[in-house]
């Protein structure tokens, strides 16, 4: 089976620097998925953005409704009902049916993802968790270098869920290009879902994942 890659997108919309994205995505026929943060949605021009994103088939699933400090820290157990349920309450009806949620966490994975409240919130409501394998630092200066810790991805793993930010990526377009001609090049194959080991919590259910387990619940 060819090795396979799945683009995500965190922190949006940002208005001037998604709808490029959206463009660059639409030209290159990729289908994504953005992880949004629902503050960001209280923009009508924001909004709009992952309208569009819907419309043209990406997938649109929950990144908290701050992107605050993460709820596994000390005060997570009182915040994570606002940050979760609110985000999809503005979300609404453009989210997966899935109900995809990705906590932040500063790239890392681990317990200060997601507290034990958290957990149970997403389980009783029926999230499906969605990690990652690979988040190469695009948000550092000079923004640029992320694609050699993609690539060490790509040959390290099968199946590579890539985190990225509409944000940092829109302004290099040109790298994306050049990054996503090399993939090909390579033979891997660009698909829209999650591997399961990706996906800890599904649809309300922990599955015995051992790795990205250990790290939420």
């Amino acid at each position: 089976m060819p090795r396979r890659l799945t683009l995500t997108f965190d922190n949006g919309p940002w208005t001037g620097a998604t709808e490029h994205l959206l463009d660059f995505l639409a030209t290159r026929k990729l289908k994504s998925t953005f992880f949004v943060v629902g503050r960001q949605l209280e923009d009508p021009s924001a909004r709009s953005l992952v309208e569009r994103a819907h419309a043209e088939g990406h997938w649109i699933g929950n990144h908290t409704m701050t992107h605050g400090a993460p709820l596994g820290r000390e005060d997570g157990p009182v915040r994570y009902a606002e940050e979760i349920g609110a985000a999809q309450d503005a979300i609404g009806t453009l989210a997966h049916p899935r109900k995809f949620f990705r906590p932040n966490g500063g790239g890392a994975m681990g317990q200060h993802l997601l507290c034990p409240e958290a957990v149970d919130y997403l389980k009783r409501n029926d999230f499906t968790v969605v990690t990652w394998t690979s988040a190469p630092g695009d948000w550092k200066p000079p923004h640029t270098h992320w694609t050699k810790g993609a690539f060490e991805a790509l040959e390290r793993d099968d199946w590579t869920v890539l985190v990225l930010h509409d944000r940092f990526i829109a302004p290099q377009l040109d790298v994306l290009a050049r990054f996503c001609d090399q993939v090909e090049e390579l033979g891997v194959d660009f698909v829209q879902d999650f591997p399961a080991r990706c996906l800890p919590i599904e649809n309300g259910k922990v599955h015995d994942i051992t790795e990205e387990i250990s790290a939420i619940a």
